[in-house]
C-alpha cells in the first residue's frame, strides 16, 4: 500500500496487526533499496518503508533540506500511523537519521539495526567534499555525480557478478530531481555528531557493515558496536556499502537472529 505522509511516499507491506519493521534508505537511494529485505518480512513483519523528502517519489520540497527535519518526517510517520514502538533499520544516511532520532526520542522504538554508517559528523574534510559536490552538480546537473557515487558504494565482487543490476540501480537514483540530491548533501554535511550518545542507547542495536565496505569500513562501525552496551556486530562477506542488496542473504539472516533473540 502506497499513500503521502507529511507530503512524504511512504509504502507498507505485510499485515498491519503485526510488529512493525521501519526501513530508512541511504543517499541516493529510496525505498526500493530494501525490496529483498521487505520480500522476506512483509511474511511475519509490518514493514514500513518511505521515500526521505528530495527521493524517490518525495520530490515537492525546495531541497533546503537538514538532518533534524529529516528526523522531523520520520517521528510525523510514526505518530501518523499510530506505530507501536517499531524496529528502526537505516543504512547510511538512514543510519544518520536512525541515531539523531534514538538521541531525540529512543523511547518510541523496541531495538535498532544500524547499517553502513557511522555515528562521527564529517570532518572539515568530509565538509568541503559535500561542498564540492553540491558545486558540481550545479554546474553539470547530478547525473554523473550520482553515476560515480553509486559506483562507489559497491564492492568489487557485486560490480563482477551483477552488472546489469547495478546499472539499473544508477539509472533509478539518476530520474530524481538534482535539488532533493544537494538537499541530502546539505542535511549530512551539517548533521551533529551522535558518538558521545552511543553509550545511552537502553535499545537492543544490531550492527551490520560489509566487510569490503570503503565509505563506513568495519573498523568504524566496530567502534561503535563496543560502545553501545545491548550490541551485535555482523561483518556481511562480498559486500561493500551496500550489504542489503550486494548479499541479502547474510543481512536478512543477520536481521532475523536478531529478532528472535528480542522475540520480535
Amino acid at each position: 500500500m502506497k499513500f503521502q505522509i507529511n507530503e512524504l511516499s511512504v509504502i507498507t507491506d505485510g499485515n498491519k496487526e503485526a510488529k512493525p519493521i521501519l526501513f530508512i534508505h541511504g543517499f541516493p537511494y529510496d525505498h526500493t533499496m530494501w525490496k529483498k529485505q521487505i520480500n522476506l518480512f512483509s511474511s511475519s513483519h509490518y514493514c514500513i518503508s518511505y521515500d526521505v523528502r528530495g527521493f524517490g517519489e518525495s520530490i515537492n520540497f525546495d531541497g533546503q533540506h537538514t538532518m533534524e527535519l529529516f528526523v522531523d518526517d520520520l517521528e510525523k510517520i510514526i505518530e501518523e500511523m499510530k506505530l507501536e514502538k517499531p524496529v528502526v533499520c537505516g543504512l547510511s544516511m538512514g543510519g544518520y537519521i536512525t541515531l539523531r532520532a534514538l538521541e531525540r526520542f529512543q523511547n518510541k522504538f523496541s531495538a535498532a539495526i544500524l547499517c553502513d554508517t557511522r555515528s562521527q559528523a564529517d570532518d572539515n574534510q568530509g565538509k568541503l567534499k559535500r561542498a564540492a559536490a553540491i558545486k558540481r552538480i550545479n554546474s553539470e546537473g547530478h547525473k554523473e555525480f550520482v553515476k560515480e557515487f553509486i559506483s562507489n558504494c559497491f564492492g568489487d565482487y557485486f560490480k563482477q557478478n551483477f552488472p546489469d543490476e547495478l546499472n539499473s540501480i544508477i539509472e533509478h537514483s539518476q530520474n530524481f530531481e538534482s535539488k532533493g540530491i544537494k538537499g541530502g548533501l546539505l542535511a549530512m554535511l551539517s548533521r551533529t555528531d551522535t558518538t558521545s550518545f552511543l553509550e545511552k542507547i537502553e535499545i537492543p542495536t544490531l550492527l551490520v557493515c560489509g566487510k569490503n565496505d570503503t565509505l563506513t569500513p568495519p573498523s568504524v562501525m566496530k567502534d561503535m558496536y563496543h560502545k553501545i552496551k545491548n550490541a551485535e556486530y555482523v561483518e556481511i562477506q562480498n559486500a561493500g556499502h551496500m550489504s542489503p542488496i550486494e548479499n541479502p542473504d547474510e543481512v536478512n539472516s543477520a536481521i532475523t537472529k536478531f529478532l528472535k533473540r528480542i522475540g520480535y
